[in-house]
């Protein structure tokens, strides 16, 4: 009983598909924080041209206004300058960042829309419950991964920046131009370098995340065996639907007798009745059939609606076993039913 309840067993598809209704999907930070990194240096690298354009022009207009007295109405003129130049050269990159950050949540666990994860939760706001959580040993050892992680990317990056302050004496003597390229490339490659950091931890993070996830999922054997019953049923529910089912298609197979035109017998165990109508199938079809008491049920319906009803065994079995009912007869058994329908036709003819 113990093994029943431990979690043992892998989840289940269906198990997953609720976490995901629930919000609940893995998602490293650190992934995501990658590739909106990467996108953030690569739109920085080539819309270089087009920002370093636009901060010349804005010193360009600072240094016009040297020895013109500035009164509130230069000072608004500055500052909405200053917002457009800065617009142009941040909206591009910010733009490109967010895409990345959508596409960067779309890879990991594809496109989900639920607003269960917003739906106020009395239980969420617990303050008990939000203090066992805040000094818990989860919360603990993500603590001193986020402080590893932030400790060694910016302790590297700060040591290549310490690198290039050294340069400075040397860069204050370039133009405003080569001073700005200076800048760029001094800062790709402190980027690139913070970068490939990030994105070995990306890596290490997005397997424990996905680890953790699908653990957190796991199920009790006695789990799966629920779900499967939830999944298909309550057995005895199940039967019945069956049962009345049956019971459904046996009153609409004898309403159909009455329109046969033979019933095939053999002559105790089978009973097949079958109609033939050139309008409706190239072939007559069988529109009831049974055996043992079905079939003697089958045979007092055609007696009292004077359908024929031929004895032939061996006929009788075969469209019992191979023909499904409302389906029509084979080529095979083409020339048996013929001669039975030839008779039936001729005994109706001689009433007559």
């Amino acid at each position: 009983m113990a093994d029943d309840l431990e979690k043992t067993e892998e989840p289940t598809p269906k198990k997953i598909e609720d976490a995901r209704k629930e919000g609940n999907v893995p998602k490293s930070q650190d992934a995501s924080g990658v590739m909106t990194l990467f996108v953030a240096i690569l739109s920085f690298l080539l819309l270089f041209p087009f920002m370093s354009r636009h901060m010349i022009l804005l010193f360009q207009y600072y240094f016009s206004l040297i020895g013109i007295e500035i009164d509130r109405a230069m000072m608004v003129d500055i500052a909405l300058v200053t917002a457009r130049e800065f617009l142009l050269m941040v909206l591009p990159v910010a733009t490109a960042v967010a895409i990345a950050g959508i596409v960067a949540a779309l890879s990991q666990f594809g496109f989900l829309f639920t607003t269960k994860a917003i739906v106020p939760d009395i239980k969420k706001i617990d303050p008990i419950k939000g203090m066992k959580n805040l000094f818990s040993l989860k919360k603990l050892i993500e603590g001193i991964k986020i402080t590893f992680k932030s400790f060694t990317t910016l302790g590297v990056g700060f040591v290549f920046f310490f690198l290039f302050i050294t340069e400075l004496p040397t860069v204050a003597l370039f133009g405003l131009g080569d001073q700005l390229i200076w800048l760029r490339d001094k800062s790709l490659v402190i980027a690139l370098v913070m970068l490939f950091i990030i994105f070995v931890f990306s890596i290490i993070d997005l397997i424990i995340v996905r680890k953790q996830y699908f653990d957190g999922l796991k199920m009790s054997k006695q789990e799966i065996k629920d779900e499967m019953k939830n999944m298909e049923g309550d057995p005895l529910i199940k039967s019945k639907i069956r049962q009345l089912q049956m019971q459904a298609s046996r009153k609409r197979m004898m309403a159909a007798i009455p329109t046969a035109d033979v019933v095939v017998t053999n002559p105790t165990h089978y009973a097949v009745a079958l109609k033939y109508d050139d309008k409706v199938s190239h072939a007559p079809i069988v529109v009831a059939k049974g055996m043992d008491n079905i079939a003697l049920q089958i045979k007092k319906i055609a007696r009292e609606n004077n359908v024929h009803i031929v004895q032939n065994p061996p006929l009788a079995r075969s469209l019992y076993a191979d023909v499904e009912l409302d389906r029509p007869i084979p080529e095979t058994l083409f020339a048996a039913v013929a001669e039975v329908l030839a008779y039936v036709y001729k005994m109706n003819k001689n009433k007559k």
